[in-house]
């Protein structure tokens, strides 16, 4: 296996002179598993740039070779990554697979080709638990590039932002995974294989990109949602959410609070007393899933236009517009809703949202179990 870093005992030494431990309340922007906060109450804060970059790298290296893995699907190169005689590290190795396994699965269905997998660390906190043993907190910038198998000379790109708590060794002088929690994009995608049709494949590769014209309205939407989708965001503008508005995440997600915030910021719809945010509080039809879907659409301001399966809905999405959003229903109730920013070579729509934090995601990607029904949904701008 290609070594990824090199045991260097300067850095050790001089992080531990560096860093003030000091017992803080950790605010993690995502609902992770109460495990990971008892583990990270006390930790080590990076304040110096240079230390902060080196680790950036290290982590970077990390993963991109696992990204490498995952797009060459070599589930022996993927495994040399983790510890996987214990338990933490092969549940965490177990579940690249599966990501493996389903990105496979869904390119085939969608007709594409992965062509790179790009990731980019910001670290937030590091601790040395014991010798060469890390527990390492940091936002992690994944950039899925990907062409249609008729047209690949076309890349189309899209970005998903996780947060993550590892635990990272030094053996036989390269990192190796022990223990590892993040928000994962691909939790809700494991029975892709119930929908696999060479009718889907061909239609969607049937398909031609269309010019969109957009209103001002919509195009302030677009700008709004790429600006304040957090860790999928450009770099430029910081991988964070909107201050003005407060982070429901820790309540238990902030997907319907953001969709609220594009429709709003967007210029085209007012606030009222059943759909608001005031204060740092939002009605229920403001932060909601199930409430922002009936909200929208019983007052006029959007329009339902088909929900059920997949299979039952995949055609009607093609109407979708930057602006739209699409509502995702488990269990009975929305759980979940995506506003449209764009569309790719092949006119697929592209949804950018919080819970994970996603920019440019085809609609589906992610959200692919046989149970869950789509409801694909028109804004009236």
């Amino acid at each position: 296996m290609k070594k990824l870093i090199r045991k260097n005992k300067y850095i050790k030494y001089t992080i531990l002179s560096a860093f003030l431990i000091f017992t803080l309340a950790l605010c993690v922007k995502v609902n992770l598993e109460q495990k990971i906060r008892d583990e990270v109450i006390e930790t080590s804060t990076i304040e110096n740039d240079e230390m902060n970059d080196q680790y950036k790298l290290l982590l970077e290296n990390l993963f991109d070779y696992r990204n490498k893995a995952l797009l060459e699907k070599n589930e022996d190169s993927l495994k040399e990554l983790y510890e996987t005689h214990k338990k933490f590290g092969l549940w965490a190795y177990e579940h690249e697979v599966k990501k493996m396994r389903y990105l496979e699965n869904w390119s085939s269905k969608q007709g594409v080709k992965f062509k790179d997998i790009k990731t980019k660390v910001k670290v937030k906190k590091i601790k040395e638990k014991e010798e060469d043993l890390y527990g390492i907190i940091c936002t992690v910038s994944t950039e899925y590039k990907y062409s249609y198998e008729n047209q690949l000379d076309n890349e189309n790109m899209f970005r998903i932002g996780t947060y993550h708590y590892l635990n990272v060794k030094i053996r036989d002088n390269q990192y190796v995974i022990t223990k590892e929690w993040y928000t994962d994009p691909f939790a809700d995608s494991l029975n892709l294989e119930n929908i696999k049709s060479e009718d889907i494949k061909n239609y969607i590769m049937s398909k031609e990109q269309e010019k969109l014209q957009l209103s001002a309205e919509q195009q302030n939407a677009v700008n709004y949602a790429h600006q304040y989708c957090g860790a999928a965001a450009d770099e430029e503008y910081g991988l964070k959410f909107n201050s003005k508005y407060r982070d429901y995440n820790p309540e238990g997600g902030d997907c319907a609070n953001f969709a609220s915030q594009i429709m709003f910021e967007s210029g085209r719809f007012k606030k009222n007393g059943t759909w608001n945010y005031n204060n740092g509080d939002g009605t229920k039809a403001w932060v909601n899933a199930q409430a922002f879907k009936n909200y929208m659409i019983y007052s006029g301001r959007a329009t339902l236009v088909a929900k059920g399966s997949y299979q039952d809905v995949y055609k009607q999405a093609y109407s979708l517009r930057p602006g739209d959003f699409v509502g995702y229903e488990k269990g009975g109730r929305i759980t979940h809703v995506s506003t449209v920013t764009g569309i790719d070579s092949k006119g697929y729509p592209l949804v950018t949202c919080h819970n994970t934090d996603r920019l440019l995601v085809p609609w589906d990607l992610g959200w692919s179990d046989k149970d869950i029904r789509f409801h694909i949904i028109k804004v009236n701008y």
